[in-house]
C-alpha cells in the first residue's frame, strides 16, 4: 500500500481533533508531523490540545510544533464561542505524555520536507499563517509540496461575515500568499463542509463504540453540536468541517468537485478573507484549485465511524 504522506497544520478545535483522529487511524495515511496555529483558540491552547489528542490516540511518536502566535497583519480573533474555554470542551482528555519539538512549526515543516524523496501533502485545517511563513522563509522547498488540501473559504455564504469563512477571516493576507503561490490546491469550503453533518443517530452510533477515543469524540461532538443546534442555522445535524480534508484524501469519490480559479480578498471592509471562486472564468485566469462542492453524507459518516472503530 502506498501511503499518502501528510503534515497536518491545525488549530484544535473540535473538528480539527476529529480530522487528526482520522489521519492517525487510517493505514492509508502517514502523518509525518502536526503543527499548530492560533485560530479556534489561543496558540498555547491549540498546541496543548494537539498534544492531548495525540496522547489519547497513542500516537506520541508524531512530532508536534507550535507555530504562529497571531496573524501576519491583524489582531487574533478566536472561536471560543464555538469551541469553549479550552478549545476542546466536552470531554476529559489525558494530560500530554510528551513534549512539543523545540523548533517552530516553520522549521519542523522544512526539516521534514528536506528528508522526503517525493513531494508530500500539506493539510491545513486552520488559518494559513504557518504555511505562508514557511513559503516566505523556505521558497526553495516549495517543489517538495505535492498539494495543499485545506478547509477554508466558501463560494458564497460565509460563517463569520456574510461571504467570509472563519479560517480565511482570521488571516486573509496569509491565505492570499498561499493560494497565489502556484501550488496545486484542494479547497474544502463551506459549500461542502456545511453538508458534512453528523446527525443525532450517527452520534448515537459513535457513542456505542467501546473505546476511549470514540467516547471522547462522542462527548466532544455533543458539546460542539450545541453551537450548530441553534435555530438560526436550520441544520439537521452537526457539520464537521475539517474532516472533509482527510476524507477527500482517503475517498475522493465521496465528493463532487469543480475546477476553478480561486483568490482571496484582503482589502474589502465587509469582505476581507472572502474567497473568490471564479467558476465561469470571468477573470480569464488558469484554474488553480479543485473545489469540493458536495458529498455523499452517508459514505462520509460511515468512513468516520469505521476509523473510530480502529482504536
Amino acid at each position: 500500500m502506498v501511503k499518502e504522506k501528510i503534515i497536518l497544520d491545525c488549530d484544535p478545535g473540535h473538528d480539527d481533533a476529529l480530522a487528526l483522529t482520522m489521519a492517525v487511524a487510517s493505514p492509508e495515511i502517514d502523518l509525518l508531523a502536526v503543527t499548530t496555529s492560533a485560530g479556534n483558540q489561543t496558540p498555547d491552547k491549540t498546541l496543548y490540545n494537539a498534544l492531548r489528542m495525540l496522547t489519547l490516540l497513542g500516537a506520541t511518536d508524531i512530532p508536534v510544533a507550535s507555530g504562529n502566535q497571531r496573524p501576519l497583519m491583524r489582531q487574533l480573533q478566536i472561536a471560543d464561542y464555538v469551541h469553549g474555554e479550552t478549545g476542546l470542551d466536552g470531554a476529559d482528555l489525558p494530560e500530554p505524555t510528551f513534549k512539543p519539538q523545540p523548533l517552530p512549526a516553520v522549521e519542523l515543516i522544512a526539516e521534514i520536507l528536506r528528508t522526503q524523496i517525493e513531494p508530500i501533502t500539506l493539510v491545513v485545517t486552520g488559518p494559513m499563517t504557518n504555511i505562508a511563513l514557511f513559503l516566505r522563509i523556505h521558497p526553495e522547498l516549495k517543489t517538495k509540496i505535492k498539494q495543499i488540501v485545506f478547509m477554508g473559504g466558501a463560494a458564497g455564504q460565509g460563517n463569520v461575515f456574510p461571504t467570509t469563512e472563519f479560517n480565511m477571516a482570521v488571516d486573509p493576507e496569509a491565505a492570499k500568499i498561499v493560494i497565489n503561490e502556484g501550488i496545486p490546491l484542494v479547497m474544502a469550503g463551506l459549500n461542502v463542509t456545511l453538508k458534512a453533518q453528523i446527525h443525532p443517530e450517527d452520534l448515537a452510533e459513535i457513542g456505542k463504540i467501546n473505546n476511549p477515543v470514540a467516547q471522547a469524540i462522542h462527548d466532544q461532538m455533543n458539546f460542539y453540536g450545541e453551537w450548530y443546534g441553534q435555530e438560526r442555522f436550520q441544520l439537521t445535524g452537526t457539520p464537521v468541517h475539517d474532516p472533509c480534508t482527510i476524507a477527500y484524501l482517503l475517498q475522493p469519490d465521496i465528493f463532487e468537485t469543480h475546477d476553478a480559479y480561486i483568490d482571496v480578498e484582503t482589502q474589502g471592509q465587509l469582505t476581507a478573507g472572502e474567497t473568490i471562486v471564479d467558476f465561469a472564468g470571468l477573470l480569464e485566469k488558469e484554474n488553480n484549485a479543485k473545489v469540493l462542492m458536495n458529498l455523499d453524507r452517508t459514505k462520509f459518516v460511515k468512513l468516520i465511524i469505521n476509523l473510530l472503530q480502529c482504536f
